[in-house]
């Protein structure tokens, strides 16, 4: 059996990979990790909430009966998006947190995310402990069950919604008086959060991608499909919309004409806001090797650094944290704030994109304009062997030409698939026909390279 945690969570499709009965294991393996026992009078104290995926309501029970089976008491939010829930394991004191939620991911998969006390994902140390008691579980190890008054008890929490929206409007610098904006929750867990908060902080709000009805989460709308929001931005003459994905720990937004703004762009002008308050620390930026070659250039042009970490946002987090820096993302919308969150938040990062417009009175459009996106061209290579792409010397030394004929306007990455026999070359330029025509070139070098066919044997 291979290792059940990912680079977020424990995900799978519902019912088949992810089963009640894992979640019920993995809760009762959660609480005997996580709890502190004997470290305070009261029994352990664990939030739960979910998406509004269909799966979400036999998971959540799994994952409820397996938390008070082990004598932990459970404060059962409800539908709340991934962030909420990271934010009120840390302001209930609870020992730590459980969101059932696949993200972005079709309706069909569904997940489990454990956050430790405080709000904070869990380290890949703590993760390991988890999968281990869960096998002795599994292998039917016997374990001190707790009985009688020793079981955790459930309540339903249903302040959390308020709580967690008082807590952005607290942090929100300005409000959004005078601003109409769209926003899209994806059918997913901020469905009600978002439209609340960008109302209480004063903005005019139409709201779309706001009706789950545990089928449609991520579909056809959200930040993953911005047509939608494109649209209704253009018919109600709105000065900006707002997407955010099912799980709402991600934010994409659109300008009054309908173009995309995406994270990297979001974290560009989030980046000048901070600092012209002096809150962008060390006055540096993390994010991953993905982000566009134009967001480097633009930070440099500004006085700023930028740091770069492999794709995800775990890393991006450990990056932040190791060195104490305040803003951090993906080019995905994946918006971490470290002062006011503890994991990205989708509805932060659009309320303060937003109060940047309405503090400035610039259109996004004229924010955003502060990073020129170069042309960005990706190509997959399949069916060649990816374990040879770092030790090839001819595919070195194509990546070597590419890198000189592009100069420091452009830029080259190759990076094996973690699942696929495939490699992915992405090669940006200043010019869209040179980023492909470099591309092209690279992918012909990766396929005659790393081609997976035996060469032909003479007769």
């Amino acid at each position: 059996m291979g290792r059940l945690f990912g680079t977020d969570g424990v995900r799978g499709v519902a019912n088949v990979e992810l089963t009640a009965e894992l979640a019920l294991g993995l809760s009762c393996a959660a609480a005997r990790v996580l709890s502190t026992p004997g470290a305070e009078a009261r029994r352990p104290v664990a939030v739960v909430g979910r998406d509004p995926r269909a799966s979400g309501e036999f998971l959540e029970a799994a994952v409820v009966a397996g938390l008070a089976s082990a004598g932990v008491d459970v404060l059962r939010l409800g539908v709340l998006p991934t962030p909420a829930v990271a934010h009120l394991t840390g302001a209930l004191g609870a020992d730590f947190g459980v969101m059932l939620s696949a993200s972005h991911n079709p309706m069909p998969d569904n997940g489990i995310k454990f956050f430790a006390r405080g709000g904070l994902k869990l380290a890949d140390e703590l993760e390991d402990r988890i999968e281990a008691v869960y096998r002795d579980l599994a292998e039917g190890k016997p374990w001190d069950r707790p009985t009688g008054a020793g079981v955790g008890r459930v309540t339903d929490h249903a302040s959390g919604l308020d709580t967690y929206v008082s807590h952005l409007m607290g942090v929100l610098p300005d409000r959004l008086d005078g601003l109409k904006l769209v926003v899209d929750g994806a059918h997913g867990a901020a469905s009600r959060v978002a439209p609340e908060a960008f109302a209480r902080a004063g903005a005019e709000v139409i709201s779309i991608g706001a009706d789950p009805d545990g089928l449609n989460i991520n579909d056809g709308h959200g930040s993953t499909h911005l047509g939608p929001l494109r649209a209704a931005v253009l018919e109600y003459g709105a000065d900006l919309g707002i997407a955010v994905d099912g799980d709402a720990d991600r934010c994409l937004a659109v300008d009054a004409a309908g173009e995309v703004v995406d994270g990297d762009q979001i974290l560009a002008v989030l980046a000048l806001a901070l600092r012209e308050r002096g809150r962008l620390r060390h006055d540096t930026v993390v994010a991953t090797v993905m982000s566009n070659l134009g967001f480097k250039l633009a930070l440099e042009a500004e006085g700023l650094t930028l740091r770069q970490t492999a794709v995800g946002d775990r890393y991006v987090m450990e990056e932040m944290k190791a060195g104490g820096f305040a803003l951090g993302g993906e080019q995905s919308g994946h918006v971490i704030v470290l002062d006011h969150a503890t994991t990205g938040d989708g509805t932060l990062t659009g309320l303060l994109l937003a109060a940047r417009v309405a503090a400035t009175g610039r259109t996004l459009a004229d924010l955003a304009g502060v990073m020129r996106r170069l042309p960005q061209v990706l190509v997959n290579v399949s069916g060649v062997d990816k374990s040879r792409a770092a030790t090839s010397p001819e595919l070195a030394a194509a990546v070597v030409d590419a890198e000189q004929e592009l100069g420091e306007t452009g830029r080259v990455l190759l990076r094996p698939s973690g699942t696929e026999p495939l490699v992915r070359v992405m090669v940006e330029a200043a010019d869209a026909e040179q980023a492909a025509a470099v591309a092209e070139r690279l992918a012909d070098v990766v396929r005659s390279e790393l081609s997976l066919e035996l060469p032909a044997t003479a007769s």
